[in-house]
């Protein structure tokens, strides 16, 4: 390594080190040695990169030992956040480096940060507000590049074990108390999954994306024209899964219901794990399956506790994998048992190893939501909480996150609202007899097509 005391500073998160890398690697390498400088990498941890991306596919301990062999770098230091800020006042940077790929979109933000940086470390070389001669833009590799190759992957498909420990990691890189909420939507066919994984919006200098998919009972039996009675047998409900998996690369939770007979759930266990599924939720009811928003009334029956507890053993003794997750769902509220009963049922169901605690309400506050997760936090810091706020919609994802709920469900939207499109979509064509004035509601095929992986 270099004694240089300058330095010229490259971030990034190499999780899949292309040529683009390389070439800016190469200009790093040559810039410093005519700077008589050493070449510093500030590599992204895990979770910086989780602030504004997805998941690496290799973590931060890898990703440091493939850089370490490469002689264009000196020296490797962890950026632990995405923002370059705080790095870049502790080695005050001769030179920054960077493709030019980050001058617009969410990322400009962060830009943004290193130029306002650049002056306050460089003031005598001020040349503008919106640029500064010790940040170097490299022309952007679009031949080749991250997206790119990440697309490419996703078009090939991704290995079952690869897909299923990803819910994991994502819980692992957004810890409780005040989590980085994981966004899941509910899909109930290839086509809506696509359109889940393709969906996001930039927003504060980060790239806000669903992190997986949920598999819902309600919507699974709905989409078939059957009620949602647990009608749809697994076996068909896994035909659906494989074929969302065939076509996406995120991680996807499954709703068991009931599990049903805990002879029936540990093949449940089974089979969802060898498909690649990453957790199963299962409600602690009994008998006929009635939907959790109807409450009191229709009639349902909760699950004895000791009973439940053996139902959560039986499927953690079932499973092969560490990754593989069941979650226990509480409907104490549901049937207006109560916060103590929610609560005790939780400890009770963890106790009995359950790998989350899925908390129900159809309440339109999230009050109790909410109170149930500051008691329960209080107690456990480190159990993931799932929250469906299908009825308590006002409240923000982030709120939830913050009030220490770390998956948030929407958990038959893509459904409800295809319905509310195709019946606006037929009768059109009905009142003007031609389908000429539904055109503007529709997709075009162009882009149904693109949509596609390997149409066009």
């Amino acid at each position: 390594m270099k004694s240089y005391e300058k330095s010229v500073y490259v971030a990034m998160a190499a999780d899949l080190l292309h040529a683009g890398h390389i070439n800016i690697l190469k200009i790093a390498r040559q810039k410093a040695d005519k700077l008589k400088a050493k070449v510093v990498v500030g590599l992204l941890t895990d979770s910086a990169i989780a602030e504004v991306d997805e998941p690496a596919f290799l973590d931060y301990n890898q990703r440091k030992e493939v850089l370490e062999n490469l002689k264009l770098i000196d020296e490797i230091i962890p950026q632990e956040t995405f923002s370059y800020i705080y790095n870049l006042h502790i080695i005050k940077p001769i030179l920054v480096i960077h493709g030019d790929d980050w001058q617009s979109g969410y990322l400009r933000h962060y830009r943004n940060e290193v130029i306002e940086v650049l002056h306050a470390l460089y003031p005598q070389q001020h040349t503008g507000m919106d640029s500064h001669p010790n940040l170097l833009e490299i022309p952007y590799s679009h031949n080749i590049n991250a997206l790119g190759i990440k697309k490419a992957l996703h078009s090939l498909g991704i290995s079952t074990n690869a897909r299923q420990s990803r819910l994991r990691k994502l819980l692992a890189l957004t810890p409780p108390p005040h989590c980085r909420p994981i966004r899941i939507l509910e899909t109930h066919s290839a086509i809506s999954a696509l359109i889940a994984q393709n969906a996001y919006v930039e927003s504060n200098g980060k790239r806000l994306e669903f992190d997986g998919f949920w598999s819902s009972s309600l919507t699974d039996s709905t989409s078939r024209g059957k009620p949602d009675i647990e009608a749809v047998e697994l076996t068909s409900r896994l035909n659906t899964i494989n074929e969302i998996f065939e076509v996406t690369s995120k991680p996807l939770i499954y709703d068991a219901d009931t599990g049903g007979k805990i002879e029936h759930f540990v093949f449940s266990v089974r089979s969802l794990e060898r498909t690649g599924v990453s957790a199963v939720i299962i409600e602690d009811k009994m008998g006929l399956k009635k939907n959790s928003l109807l409450g009191n009334d229709v009639e349902q029956t909760q699950e004895d506790i000791e009973v439940f507890c053996d139902k959560i053993r039986a499927g953690k003794n079932a499973q092969i994998t560490q990754d593989f997750m069941i979650i226990a769902r509480i409907e104490s509220l549901i049937l207006d048992k109560g916060q103590e009963d929610a609560l005790k049922r939780a400890f009770a169901y963890i106790n009995a190893g359950a790998d989350g605690i899925m908390i129900h309400s159809r309440q339109k506050s999230p009050d109790e939501v909410l109170t149930f997760l500051k008691a329960f936090r209080e107690k456990d810091s480190k159990t993931p909480v799932v929250v469906v706020p299908t009825s308590f919609n006002e409240i923000t994802a982030k709120e939830l996150g913050e009030a220490g709920a770390n998956i948030i469900i929407y958990a038959n939207h893509l459904l409800r609202s295809s319905f509310v499109a195709m019946q606006k979509v037929a009768q059109g064509i009905l009142e003007f007899d031609r389908s000429k004035e539904m055109e503007s509601s529709c997709m075009s095929v162009k882009e149904i097509l693109s949509l596609i992986p390997g149409t066009i």
